[in-house]
């Protein structure tokens, strides 16, 4: 498809007229005679997306503007000014999109041009495949879950098919096998959404050219190209426009992308991907474009539109509305995808995930090197993120260079986040045991329940002898929130339960806090302790995401509501989160367990993630959990034996986690 620019047969009106404007949108602007202080990587597709235009149209209008940013970016004697000049993605990107234009209309280019062309992506690419070789082992060369990796070898490999650098194209190959054998099967990928959307089109575009150019077809290696459309789809606000910014997002914005969305929709028959496709290019596109803080952003991806639409592959809006993701620990449920459901995504696993740091251990052990680059993953094991009637009510920090629990909905210790936290990447040379993780996973897409404890006391700082830090979260299948904080230390320590939101949130006569957010609301409830302290604070955020324009700083302003209780041995935070004008949940009275009802919704909670004893004047059970709804079947969570007014429902050696009937 790329080298020969041929697209799948058929009719593709909309991505026709999507590259002949895209190829046209720079014909007012001026090519630098210097390389300016920020990335150069929309010069790429500047170039490209022209040269494209003009192999499918015949317009030499689109040759010669085209021609105009070939010839400014090769007179500049480096690519990539600020950071890692000619070794990263400023190089990586411009090897990828001018190689491609070299190959499309390199016979059309006057011969002097031609041929500085050709030279500068020799010269280019000899310095990119030198680095990669010499810096093996550290840095993007081997750092095989991250973004600069993939960007990097893929623009290698592009410029090495053009030429004919069987060196280069045998070294990027034998990297992407290894990313597709290394990355997790579940789709999941642990750097956030607006790294996905920016990274994984080039590990299919790889995959593309491998294919063209060799014949090798490696679409089915590994399981995490097939499934990764569905961890996106899950990452997708309600109303589709934003994502669910876990990670470093450096918006809520600058997570579509539609190429990436048809490639996989024909590549693996997905309709739903082949639906966001079109939403994608179609009514959301522009004010992506306007409001995305990431750069060249989702309108240089004309190309790839045009050429990996399938107009063959059906498209199908989503429906499935709850999933999870075991690599990352991420569990993700909603109520529907209309702008006013509610979403909640909740997520703990070491960093990286569980198979880059498994895997990562063994490299580090067994060759000396370093390949785990995870500097945009966050110390957020057992936040979450909860969106309600088209607005971010719990929300998270965004993006930062000093990352720390304290910007997420977490739990501080005698005012302390995560160990070794406060840096970039917090999880460099961190002792192997610490790691957070899921357990008691509950998921029913039918009746609507989710269930997830988190389990992160090993993040803490040793000298706090924190012994268990488990945080439950239950969704409920209208949309409430449920969390239970359970913790346990050698000593008396101070818990300090954390809310992140966009607004302060309003307290409110019973002693409860109103979250708002335009016109969307939340109420929250801690039913315990009951003598804690509650204070709302401004918490300034602010980051550098990108080193190749050293000036640029986003900041981001979150409102932290703390609840900290009377310094303890033991902490226990129970708390009901409503969105929208529903009734209050009510605690149960238990003596064994925790509960809240919702009676309006006849939705019932009942916890012990623990002792796993539950005990009421209705109900005993030996269960993590027990969901009751209306007159449906109850769920239980690791349940051996459960009776409810008198009947024994269940009664089994072993725990059971489902529905019970």
């Amino acid at each position: 498809m790329l080298l020969s620019a041929t697209p799948p047969p058929g009719p593709r009106p909309a991505q026709e007229v999507r590259l002949r404007e895209e190829a046209a949108r720079h014909r007012g602007l001026t090519p630098p005679r210097t390389h300016p202080l920020a990335s150069i990587t929309w010069l790429g597709p500047a170039a490209s997306n022209p040269a494209l235009a003009y192999r499918t149209t015949g317009d030499r209008a689109h040759l010669e503007e085209s021609r105009r940013w070939i010839e400014a970016a090769v007179r500049l004697p480096h690519w990539g000014r600020a950071h890692l000049p000619d070794h990263d993605l400023d190089a990586g990107w411009l090897l990828h999109h001018l190689s491609l234009a070299y190959r499309w209309i390199g016979d059309e280019l006057p011969d002097g041009v031609r041929a500085l062309l050709r030279y500068k992506l020799l010269l280019q690419g000899r310095r990119m495949y030198e680095f990669a070789v010499a810096s093996e082992g550290r840095w993007w060369s081997s750092s095989y879950w991250q973004n600069h990796n993939w960007i990097c070898y893929a623009g290698l490999a592009t410029a090495g098919y053009v030429l004919g650098k069987e060196e280069w194209t045998e070294r990027a190959k034998d990297n992407l096998g290894t990313v597709l054998d290394l990355m997790p099967d579940d789709g999941s990928h642990a750097e956030g959404v607006v790294y996905w959307r920016y990274g994984v089109p080039f590990l299919a575009i790889h995959l593309d050219l491998l294919k063209e150019a060799e014949g090798v077809d490696w679409w089915e290696r590994g399981g995490f190209l097939a499934n990764t459309f569905r961890y996106r789809l899950h990452q997708t606000a309600p109303g589709f426009a934003f994502n669910v910014d876990h990670g470093d997002c450096h918006d809520r914005r600058s997570g579509h992308s539609a190429g990436l969305y048809y490639r996989l929709a024909a590549q693996y028959g997905i309709a739903q991907a082949q639906w966001m496709g079109d939403l994608a290019s179609g009514e959301l596109l522009w004010q992506e474009a306007a409001e995305s803080g990431v750069r060249p952003g989702i309108l240089p991806e004309a190309y790839l539109e045009y050429l990996w639409y399938d107009p063959s592959v059906p498209a199908a809006r989503p429906t499935e509305t709850r999933a999870f993701f075991p690599d990352l620990g991420l569990l993700s449920a909603r109520t529907g995808w209309d702008d006013d459901a509610t979403l909640v995504s909740f997520k703990a696993s070491p960093g990286g995930g569980h198979t880059a740091w498994e895997t990562s251990a063994k490299h580090r052990a067994e060759l000396g090197w370093e390949t785990l680059n995870q500097g945009h993953h966050h110390p957020d094991s057992g936040s979450f993120v909860l969106i309600s009637q088209g607005a971010f009510l719990a929300v998270d920090e965004g993006y930062s260079n000093r990352k720390r629990a304290a910007h997420h909905n977490l739990l501080l210790v005698d005012g302390q986040g995560y160990a070794d936290e406060d840096r970039y990447h917090v999880y460099k040379d961190i002792p192997y045991e610490r790691q957070a993780r899921q357990r008691d996973v509950l998921v029913d897409a039918e009746a609507g329940w989710a269930h997830a404890t988190a389990e992160i006391a090993a993040m803490y700082d040793p000298e706090l002898g924190v012994r268990r830090l488990d945080r439950t979260l239950v969704f409920t299948p209208s949309g409430r929130l449920v969390l239970l904080d359970l913790a346990e230390a050698e000593a008396g320590r101070e818990w300090t339960f954390l809310l992140q939101t966009d607004r302060p949130t309003v307290p409110q006569p019973d002693g409860s806090r109103l979250i708002r957010s335009g016109e969307a609301t939340a109420l929250v409830q801690q039913f315990a302790p009951h003598d804690a302290s509650l204070v709302c604070e401004v918490t300034e955020v602010e980051a550098n995401p990108t080193s190749s324009t050293p000036e640029l700083r986003l900041t981001r302003t979150l409102h932290t509501l703390r609840s900290t209780a009377p310094r303890s041995p033991d902490g226990l935070f129970l708390t009901a989160i409503t969105p929208g004008g529903a009734s209050a949940g009510e605690q149960i009275a238990c003596l064994e367990g925790r509960g809240v009802t919702f009676t309006d919704a006849q939705e019932t909670v009942l916890l012990s993630p623990v002792t796993r004893r539950i005990r009421t004047s209705r109900v005993s059970a030996d269960a993590a959990a027990l969901l009751t709804s209306a007159d449906a079947a109850p769920f239980v969570v690791r349940c051996t034996r459960l009776e409810m007014d008198g009947h024994v429902l269940l009664d089994v050696p072993e725990p059971y986690t489902g529905k019970v009937g």
